[in-house]
């Protein structure tokens, strides 16, 4: 993330602006009130609020007002080191990652799954574009804990307004260290009235707490709505929170489950202070201390301790001063990291990744599996009738041999027996019962629950919900495309499997059917003239002998009953004996052919299926597969464990 700074025209990186006529870098084009008369009075550095009131005290001689640490610091033009951000920071490729996860997830997820996540991005955007030497800290607590005595405090000065009365900040009020945070305030809507300096005597301490700007929060459980709502809204855009809780309200429910609970992933810009030691007797700080870090340890919050990242707990007195020091030296040292936009942001991330990880992690394996797959053909091939079409062209292939290498005599009473009953035979061969009809369309609509079903087992509900919607989408007209493969199937077997099998090519379409119907009859094996020839000859036999007796018994022929007898006897036998032999050789064939139209059948019904359901189908899980693969993305790199 490269360092963004608030540079005016002219101005070179790293330069404090010179304040020229008293005016406040910091403050932008912010209106001031009541100081208006001071403007172009030489010598003011710092024109606003109580502070600038106190410095504005010039004698009536002229003499420039006191050195304070309340001044303003007009010399001072000491360089502001820019904060550095490796560019091998993992917080810009999960960025990038939430924004593709948020831009392949529109069309599937609704507005309000994707706000919190676009929240992010949005205010991402907006702190990067801003001063990345500045660490914004604010200061919030429950009425009576004394935050605003701890800003003070740290400030050096008597800034934020302190008392009994309740509730006593009403508005956010802001110090900052150093110039150039304008645009950081400004993204806080805190006015320039309400932007303060601190006072600073040089020590080291002070040294390192340039760059952070403070902010006095209003009390969080004021009865006022409107402070609470300025918390909330504060506390959204800072890089860090110290938490001031007292010994009486440090166990507050409204503190914990309202705010420490739901940012317990931002453990690492979290600090958590007890107030009011002074207060307790003996031990008690010791033991309060340590419930405290109980009830953080419960609401989630990793502690910083042992040298783990976490949130970081200490007491102090902001009244006496015990323990301030110490906060002041982890303060700066959090300062000068400068990375407490950066785990802010990070963290963010953390806690969209969390709200959005049920609509896009499961529990299982989603995808087609190979016997997904093949179940889905199998239940179309049975509401084709792909086993039917296969046992017909079998039986077709079978009383094809039957008609040529049968008996003459039988093949005549199998027409005589035709012309009596026209179409009994066919009527035989394709009668059905009513519920194996063609396509039974109960069967394609279950085929399709069931495979989509198993594509959506280990999905998230709303990709669930679109896998689905594509299953049912695509399966519209399937039932009717199936259909018309039956048809055009079981009008080809008047004229011959293999009429059939080539229909079957193109599901759906008329270019097979029309390469079809020149189809013929079903291929003849290479002995099936051999066995009409032997049929034949036995027929010849059959006549020759029997002409051969009639003249014998008329007295044209020489009489000699034996040998014409054994001639019409072997043409008798030899007939029936050609056609056993030829049927029980046509068996194999005929089962083959069968299976090839089955198959043929199966593959085109299958093909049908794809194209319509399994493909739509698979585009989804494989849209899924990639929102999937940005989102592990997006919590590869986790700061907190979330």
């Amino acid at each position: 993330m490269t360092a963004v700074t608030d540079e005016g025209p002219g101005q070179g990186r790293g330069q404090v602006p010179e304040l020229k006529h008293g005016r406040n870098p910091d403050e932008g084009s912010a209106p001031r009130e009541g100081v208006e008369e001071d403007r172009d009075r030489p010598g003011t550095g710092w024109d606003d609020g109580l502070i600038a009131r106190r410095a504005a005290a010039v004698t009536d001689d002229g003499a420039a007002p006191e050195e304070g640490p309340e001044a303003a610091q007009d010399d001072d033009v000491r360089p502001q080191v820019e904060a550095y951000v490796p560019d091998g920071s993992p917080l810009s490729p999960r960025l990038d990652a939430l924004r593709e996860l948020v831009g392949l997830s529109r069309a599937r997820l609704d507005r309000t799954t994707l706000a919190e996540a676009g929240r992010v991005l949005d205010e991402a955007a907006a702190r990067q574009r801003l001063s990345s030497r500045h660490t914004v800290v604010a200061v919030a607590g429950a009425s009576g804990s004394g935050k605003s005595t701890l800003f003070n405090c740290l400030a050096g000065a008597q800034i934020s307004e302190a008392g009994l009365r309740r509730p006593t900040t009403s508005s956010p009020i802001a110090c900052s260290w150093t110039d150039g945070a304008a645009g950081l305030l400004d993204r806080l809507a805190i006015p320039g009235r309400l932007r303060r300096r601190p006072q600073q005597s040089g020590s080291r301490a002070d040294e390192a707490l340039q760059g952070l700007v403070l902010v006095d929060l209003p009390d969080h459980d004021s009865a006022a709505a409107g402070h609470r709502a300025q918390v909330d809204r504060v506390l959204a855009l800072v890089d860090a929170v110290i938490w001031v809780v007292d010994p009486e309200k440090y166990a507050d429910a409204a503190l914990h489950e309202r705010y420490l609970r739901p940012l317990a992933g931002h453990a690492e810009v979290t600090f958590v202070v007890l107030n009011q030691i002074d207060r307790l007797p003996g031990e008690a700080a010791d033991q309060v201390l340590d419930d405290l870090r109980r009830l953080l340890d419960e609401d989630g919050m990793a502690l910083g301790e042992h040298g783990e990242a976490g949130a970081t707990v200490l007491s102090l007195s902001a009244l006496t001063g015990e323990g301030v020091g110490e906060l002041r030296e982890l303060l700066g040292r959090f300062v000068q990291e400068r990375t407490a936009a950066t785990r802010r942001l990070s963290a963010d991330v953390d806690v969209a990744a969390a709200r959005l990880r049920p609509v896009y992690v499961a529990e299982g394996r989603p995808g087609l599996g190979e016997q997904a797959r093949e179940e889905f053909a199998d239940r179309l091939a049975e509401a084709v009738g792909a086993a039917a079409a296969g046992q017909a062209a079998e039986r077709e292939w079978r009383r094809n041999a039957g008609r040529a290498c049968g008996t003459p005599w039988l093949r005549l009473w199998r027409w005589y027996e035709s012309t009596r009953q026209p179409g009994s035979l066919d009527r035989a061969a394709h009668s059905a019962p009513p519920e194996e009809h063609l396509t039974a369309r109960q069967r394609v609509e279950q085929a399709v629950r069931t495979v989509a079903d198993d594509a959506v087992d280990g999905l998230p509900g709303p990709w669930a919900q679109a896998v689905r919607e594509a299953a049912v989408h695509g399966a519209q007209g399937l039932p009717e495309a199936l259909d018309e493969l039956a048809e055009r199937a079981g009008g080809a077997q008047g004229r011959g499997p293999d009429a059939a099998v080539a229909e079957e090519g193109e599901p759906g379409g008329k270019g097979g059917a029309h390469r079809g119907r020149g189809g013929g009859k079903p291929p003849r094996p290479a002995w099936w003239p051999a066995a009409v020839l032997a049929q034949v000859a036995m027929t010849l036999l059959q006549i020759f002998g029997g002409l051969w007796l009639i003249g014998q018994i008329v007295g044209v022929l020489e009489p000699g009953l034996l040998t014409p007898a054994l001639v019409m006897l072997a043409g008798i036998i030899g007939g029936p004996l050609v056609e056993w032999s030829c049927a029980a050789a046509a068996r194999g064939p005929a089962r083959r052919y069968g299976q090839e139209a089955e198959r043929r059948l199966r593959e085109a019904a299958a093909a049908c299926g794809r194209a319509r359901v399994l493909d739509p189908v698979s585009a989804e899980l494989v849209r899924y597969r990639e929102v999937r693969e940005r989102f592990v993305a997006v919590t590869e790199f986790s700061t907190t464990g979330r």
